[in-house]
């Protein structure tokens, strides 16, 4: 039987790490539904609309590197409005569309600085025939304002089986803060401002085969076949233990994963393996050092609640990634390497070294937890940033959250990047948030 505390982490597994580096002042306005347009008297039809609108500023203090950092002190301001319009006209079917514009300014020569990791990335978001994310106005390097499409998919429900068509989200996997199957449009765990999963076009099916398995198939279609994905996923449960299979070909890669999750007396633990082929050689080596062409990528990780006057989860993770570089110091050439360029900008390393831990506390679970602790390190080369939070519920609709992040570790020298962690800046963000 699912626990409270195993329902509540299905929940947090949909959400990202959200990780900046300095002092992170966070205000959130919003209230707990959508604005219902129309609704039937048995609420099975209805058309909705959701309405965010959020201001952030973000101010940093790199390291003493002028080749990253020309200036040391940079700023980033980023608005963004985003509208959702959401409609179940019968009971077999629902459709979504999501539309946002942003504005972004960057102080001149802020380099890797000037919200680079942090705020939402610029780069083009895999998984889609046409971008729909162009810019309206665009001055040099310091001014971009943008619009774009992030949803546009209609649900066929027939039977028990579903099929989504368009601009959708797809997350897989058990992993809290890393993920080793999250194939699709992953989050950065450095990535602080993006709160919705960036979609992708997709035809998914949701096909239960019994009561207790089903079996999920996603076609993600790129620019071109080779940018496309065709992979399943066999879901199902035996007794306590939620596993997952998943095959196919992601890119020019092919996949094979394995996840699972189960209680274990009044804990968590969660597991991911994935190994993919690829059709080119992994310069750090493969699998076992053996076959350069065979990439593994794994998270362990579990959970614990206490109940000491409200909730207290503790999660700790430890994420592999052969993707990334075997000694850090060999990532600016590596980042010159086109194959390696574009599967970090991709998502598929989540990290740029090979190992990396991560242990979060929070304290009283609904809502916004009150108080927060995340530390994420590197076990390499003994870098990482310790992240104590804490915030004030107000109201149901208004919560302050004031964050300080506290990186250590070797900085970069001559542009070149010493240790995972160390050479990130220290900054500091404030963000607004309305939902409506």
């Amino acid at each position: 039987m699912e626990t409270k505390h195993h329902m509540c982490l299905r929940k947090i597994r949909e959400l990202p790490f959200a990780l900046t580096i300095g002092i992170c002042l966070l205000v959130s306005v919003h209230t707990a539904h959508a604005i219902e347009l129309w609704s039937s008297i048995g609420g099975d039809r209805y058309y909705s609309l959701d309405a965010a609108l959020k201001w952030t500023s973000l101010l940093s203090h790199a390291p003493e590197d002028t080749a990253l950092y020309p200036e040391r002190w940079s700023a980033a301001t980023l608005w963004r409005m985003r509208l959702a319009f959401g409609a179940q006209p019968t009971s077999w079917l629902n459709a979504k569309i999501a539309y946002e514009q942003r504005a972004r300014t960057v102080s001149e020569s802020s380099g890797a600085g000037g919200g680079s990791g942090v705020l939402l990335s610029g780069h083009r978001a895999p998984y889609r025939i046409w971008q729909l994310d162009e810019p309206l106005v665009e001055i040099g390097s310091t001014f971009s304002y943008r619009h774009e499409l992030d949803r546009f998919f209609a649900a066929i429900v027939v039977g028990r089986n579903e099929v989504t068509v368009g601009r959708q989200a797809v997350g897989w996997g058990r992993g809290v803060l890393f993920g080793a199957v999250d194939i699709f449009a992953p989050f950065s765990p450095l990535e602080s401002d993006r709160e919705w999963r960036r979609g992708i076009d997709a035809l998914r099916a949701n096909i239960p085969l019994t009561d207790l398995i089903s079996l999920d198939a996603v076609a993600a279609v790129g620019e071109s076949l080779e940018a496309s994905s065709f992979v399943g996923r066999l879901h199902g449960y035996i007794g306590n233990v939620d596993g997952e299979i998943i095959f196919g070909r992601r890119y020019k890669d092919y996949l094979y994963a394995a996840t699972a999750s189960c209680p274990v007396y009044e804990a968590e633990l969660h597991g991911e393996i994935a190994l993919f082929k690829t059709p080119e050689p992994c310069p750090d080596g493969g699998v076992f050092g053996k076959d350069d062409h065979l990439v593994a990528k794994a998270v362990i990780g579990g959970s614990y609640s206490l109940d000491v006057g409200s909730e207290l989860l503790v999660i700790a993770e430890y994420h592999f990634s052969g993707f990334g570089v075997s000694k850090i110091e060999k990532v600016g050439t590596r980042l010159e390497d086109p194959a390696f360029r574009e599967r970090y900008l991709r998502g598929d390393t989540q990290i740029l070294g090979r190992h990396a831990g991560v242990v979060q506390a929070a304290y009283g679970i609904g809502g916004v937890s009150p108080l927060n602790v995340s530390w994420i390190f590197s076990p390499v080369d003994g870098s990482g940033v310790l992240t104590p939070s804490v915030s004030w519920i107000f109201s149901d609709n208004v919560t302050l959250v004031a964050n300080m992040y506290f990186p250590y570790g070797a900085e970069p020298e001559d542009g070149q990047i010493q240790s995972e962690y160390g050479g990130t800046p220290v900054s500091g963000l404030v963000q607004i948030r309305f939902y409506y």
